[in-house]
């Protein structure tokens, strides 16, 4: 099955994150036609990093999709509707504030299941759910866990407020479904999403894999500066 298969790179940060710095997180596209690559960006509350750091905790997240890394083109906006309870509810808006799609993330034991749950829906097309990770690895992870108490904490002192832990935390992989079909596919390896289904909105999926790796280990987004 051909896809396109979008990877997120982040660059070195700018000392003070000074205005008029260049964006350096970029959602790389590979296969398939249309733009090369989307830039992505926090955008920050009025109350700056601190205040940004303190919302994402809570599950929001805000981020703004260029076109290129001196932001003279925007071509969408990921804009949090709702978030508490482990429930987070995301609008994915293009460059004139249209609804390209939404996303909503159900966190493990807090949702409606065991395993996070993420609804991804596209405002002219699909409705797919995915679950994080397959049950079969789940079981072996509860199995060896004891094993892995080092790693835990290893976990636990690298965290970030608003993150899902690190290497302890594995499996990851995740596919979604829509109508018997896969239209999207998370794998581990290499941190990559896949769109299979041509219909994709390329935007809709780089809005989605910067949602998903900013709930990851050393999340793009979390930055102090």
């Amino acid at each position: 099955m051909s896809s396109s298969v979008l990877t997120l790179f982040s660059g070195p940060r700018t000392a003070g994150g000074q205005a008029g710095a260049p964006v350096t997180d970029m959602v790389s596209f590979s296969g398939g036609p249309g733009p090369g690559a989307v830039y992505v960006e926090r955008q920050l509350p009025p109350g700056g990093v601190s205040a940004y750091r303190a919302a994402r905790g809570k599950g929001t997240r805000t981020f703004a999709l260029w076109a290129d890394d001196q932001r003279r083109e925007r071509v969408g906006t990921v804009v949090t509707v709702s978030a508490g309870g482990g429930v987070a509810r995301f609008e994915v808006l293009g460059a004139h504030g249209e609804v390209i799609g939404t996303v909503t993330r159900e966190k493990a034991l807090r949702g409606r299941g065991l395993r996070t749950r993420w609804t991804v829906r596209q405002a002219d097309g699909f409705e797919a759910v995915g679950l994080k990770g397959r049950i079969v690895w789940w079981w072996m992870w509860w199995i060896l866990l004891p094993l892995m108490a080092v790693l835990l904490a290893i976990t636990v002192f690298d965290s970030v407020p608003g993150n899902e832990g690190g290497f302890a935390r594995a499996p990851r992989r995740i596919r979604w479904r829509a109508d018997g079909q896969v239209p999207l596919e998370f794998r581990s390896k290499n941190d990559a999403l896949h769109l299979h289904a041509p219909g994709v909105d390329r935007r809709l999926g780089a809005a989605l894999l910067a949602l998903l790796r900013s709930f990851h280990s050393g999340a793009w987004d979390a930055g102090k500066k």
